[in-house]
């Protein structure tokens, strides 16, 4: 997982060598009957699809979030790879009709919209360094630089907007940072990845490695140093927690195996729990690889990246219920 974090690029297609002998034309099977699978993207959006690798013992991702949603719930934003450059592009859900594109760099990796729905903040590869950007979701092209000299991922706002979370790769692995707004102080608080902090409470969730290399979910409260391990499986990786709108669930990419036969294949997946660790439950099932999963601002709705429903295997984005 660490290098995939650390050197992938995204891609437009997966590069699975047992795609194959995968369906992707398939839109949904019959485990996800009733959730209102339906696609939002078309080819012509260029999607990005997260490096995915697979082994005899299982599979590996890009865990870091390339979807974003609007606070009010119209503009959705993703990256695109067009013109040997991968850029964030917003298309209006409310409408039918093309992308704008909103930034004009070369090489951004993941990014997130501001509680306010005002800024984008976003990460890019320049070289050997991955910098912090801050930009207007709306209008133009200008930049704030918010780190530099670093290999920073994963920037997402706090509630109150006064800080920006993000994941920093050291030599010892990764560790959960914060950037101030208002005086450009940098706070670190332990290991960690992919953060995602608490209305309210000074905490985050985060993902971190075990000790046998699988990704787990773990809670940090930064304030009291309490530090709890609240999804983790001997077998499996589960990585970017994201909290829903009520705060009573955890919304996360995982691993799964499929077994047909002779036929077994490690797959990724869409997976949600309660904030606890309890009721991990598992909502998709397709082959395909159902990535870089967000909720919806009403936490009734799903929206991820996979190759279904396209005979080719194209990355689309989709749409999903949450019934739960």
């Amino acid at each position: 997982m660490k290098k995939l974090i650390i050197y992938a690029a995204l891609l437009l297609l997966s590069s699975s060598v047992t795609a194959q002998k995968v369906d992707f034309s398939v839109v949904f099977v019959p485990e996800e009957s009733g959730n209102n699978i339906t696609r939002i993207s078309a080819a012509g959006d260029y999607v990005c699809l997260p490096v995915v690798k697979r082994s005899a013992n299982g599979v590996s991702w890009f865990t870091n979030r390339i979807l974003g949603i609007s606070p009010d719930g119209t503009s959705l934003a993703y990256l695109s790879a067009r013109n040997n450059a991968t850029n964030i592009f917003i298309t209006d859900l409310s409408k039918q009709g093309g992308s704008v594109q909103r930034t004009n760099r070369q090489g951004v990796q993941d990014f997130s919209f501001s509680p306010d729905g005002k800024y984008i903040c976003f990460s890019e590869v320049r070289g050997k360094e991955c910098q912090l950007f801050q930009t207007d979701a709306k209008n133009g092209y200008v930049c704030r630089q918010i780190t530099s000299g670093a290999k920073d991922y994963s920037p997402v706002y706090s509630n109150d907007m006064k800080q920006v979370f993000f994941a920093r790769e050291e030599r010892n692995g990764f560790s959960v940072w914060s950037y101030s707004m208002a005086n450009n102080f940098l706070a670190t608080y332990s290991v960690g990845l992919n953060p995602y902090p608490v209305s309210e409470e000074s905490a985050y969730y985060c993902t971190r490695l075990s000790a046998v290399g699988n990704c787990e979910i773990w809670r940090v409260n930064y304030e009291t140093g309490m530090e709890e391990c609240i999804v983790s499986d001997p077998n499996r990786s589960f990585a970017s927690p994201i909290l829903s709108p009520d705060g009573k669930w955890l919304l996360m990419a995982g691993g799964s195996k499929i077994e047909s036969g002779s036929f077994k294949y490690w797959n990724t997946d869409i997976y949600a729990c309660r904030t606890d660790g309890s009721n991990l439950t598992q909502l998709t099932y397709h082959a395909a690889d159902d990535l870089s999963p967000i909720w919806s601002p009403d936490g009734k709705q799903i929206y991820f990246i996979s190759q279904r429903g396209d005979a080719e295997g194209t990355a689309n984005i989709w749409r999903m219920d949450f019934n739960y």
